[in-house]
């Protein structure tokens, strides 16, 4: 199990810095391949391929229950076969620790379809 996926998501109202680059490629690295670091919007993405709608539509409701358990929501572009999921923490705009952790918990989620 990845470090990431054992813990939980702290809450974020801001007034914390935003991670560095050196922390944010530490934790890509820790990342399924797909995940990269969009700087210009500055946050992290990856965009997840599937079979069929439905399969497509159940990765969304497993992402929801998730997000919705570890208070961190991510942005979904969904599609017929292809869900893209855009993380960042918006109080703080930047990249902290807990779009990592939830990033990786979707890692999981994709494994597990």
């Amino acid at each position: 199990m990845n470090d990431l996926t054992a813990k939980t998501c702290v809450p974020c109202e801001g007034g914390v810095p935003a991670l560095a680059q050196t922390q944010i490629d530490k934790h890509l690295s820790e990342l399924g391949s797909g995940w990269n670091h969009d700087n210009a919007s500055n946050e992290i993405q990856c965009t997840f391929k599937f079979k069929t709608y439905y399969q497509t539509i159940a990765f969304v409701n497993a992402i929801a229950w998730m997000a919705h358990h570890e208070n961190h929501h991510p942005d979904l572009e969904v599609s017929y076969n292809t869900c893209k999921v855009r993380y960042s923490t918006h109080a703080i705009g930047g990249l902290s620790e807990n779009d990592f952790i939830c990033a990786a918990k979707v890692d999981t989620i994709f494994k597990h379809k």
